[in-house]
């Protein structure tokens, strides 16, 4: 289960029960930093915290500023700024040299969209929320949020018309370029400044071959919020036993039964996004399906250059121009294990942190499967 996953099900949970929370957001970054805009952290007025916003290094700080905010009924916006040498700031234990911005709040209004935004990362489709951290126009608080679908529909409302149809227009705008950003809004009197946060659907990754190699692949994925799902002919490499980390799996004949796969996947071609990775010896025909039912693909080949050389032939072929391949040139030979020095893990697992490590810098904003 990704992160956000786990934020949005403590919310609806601590809310059915009545109980006291507040929510930290980053809402905007600057130089070096652990997270992005759209990480979050839930405080829960007892019991521990849930979500990550530093990895660990401002997480007790702003706990404090929640229970400051859950006390008051106040949302307030917070800045905490990495960049100054001195002292103090090494004192933190920080290891980024950047500033963040958060906007903290009661829990409360945040609850009222934690359902439709589950529903959205259940269904794997893009949605953006305008969060509003100030405003001079009247009726409209902070913390207001509207919901905004990429077909323009939109669900909740900020507390002006005015200023809801310039919501939606700047995070339809925002949908397509797939990122989040503070922006000030106008309203029928006055203006608003609001988090305008793009979540996109955790990444589907189809492994196709479920060979040994596949499996740190696969473990890797997971932990990263992605949907890893595994394709292969052979139905007694398809089990829990043996991807316990797995989302899924297709079983494929060679090649008669290929051609349900895009069915098989329940794939909305207008809105997924996914990596496939070759290994093992795919099939062509496993190949070509895999590439139609991904939008934007990247297929990620571990072998030699006669399967790469293969993979490509089959892209050419359905129309996939320029298709990015992550070859063994970019899975370096290094030591991951820190138990000591010449000491490696084994060469699949190297391989699947390298695949991780390539794909996932280049998905950039926040995401569902954050």
């Amino acid at each position: 289960m990704s992160e956000i996953s786990d934020v949005l099900g403590a919310i609806e949970s601590l809310h059915a029960r009545g109980e006291k929370m507040a929510l930290a957001t980053i809402v905007a970054v600057r130089g070096s930093t652990y997270r992005r805009p759209g990480a979050r952290l839930l405080v829960p007025e007892q019991g521990e915290l849930i979500g990550n916003i530093s990895g660990g290094c401002l997480e007790n700080d702003v706990a404090d500023v929640a229970r400051i905010v859950m006390h008051e009924g106040m949302a307030r916006v917070v800045s905490f700024d990495l960049t100054a040498d001195d002292e103090a700031v090494w004192g933190w234990g920080l290891g980024c040299n950047g500033a963040i911005e958060l906007f903290v709040e009661p829990a409360e209004k945040a609850a009222e969209v934690a359902g439709a935004l589950r529903v959205a990362l259940e269904e794997e489709r893009p949605i953006s929320m305008v969060t509003v951290l100030d405003s001079s126009v009247p009726g409209v608080d902070q913390g207001n949020r509207l919901l905004v679908r990429p077909d323009g529909s939109a669900e909740g409302s900020l507390g002006d018309p005015t200023l809801d149809a310039a919501a939606k227009e700047s995070a339809t705008e925002l949908l397509s370029g797939e990122r989040s950003e503070i922006r000030t809004l106008p309203g029928s009197s006055g203006e608003a400044k609001a988090f305008i946060e793009v979540l996109e659907p955790p990444l589907r990754l189809l492994v196709c071959g479920a060979g040994h190699d596949a499996a740190p692949l696969v473990r890797a994925a997971e932990g990263l919020g992605w949907r890893p799902i595994v394709v292969d002919d052979r139905g007694e490499f398809l089990n829990r036993e043996r991807f316990p980390e797995a989302a899924g799996f297709v079983q494929l004949g060679r090649p008669e039964a290929v051609g349900g796969l895009e069915a098989r996947l329940q794939l909305d071609l207008d809105h997924q996004r996914g990596v496939a990775r070759m290994g093992g010896e795919p099939h062509p025909d496993v190949v070509q399906a895999a590439l139609q039912v991904l939008v934007g693909p990247a297929a990620v080949e571990l072998g030699g250059g006669a399967r790469v050389d293969a993979v490509v032939a089959v892209a050419e072929r359905v129309g996939v121009a320029d298709l990015p391949l992550l070859g063994d040139e970019v899975v370096p030979d290094v030591q991951l294990d820190h138990r000591g020095p010449g000491v490696q893990r084994p060469r699949q697992v190297r391989e699947g942190a390298g695949v991780v490590g390539v794909v996932q810098p280049d998905r950039g904003g926040a995401g569902l499967g954050q």
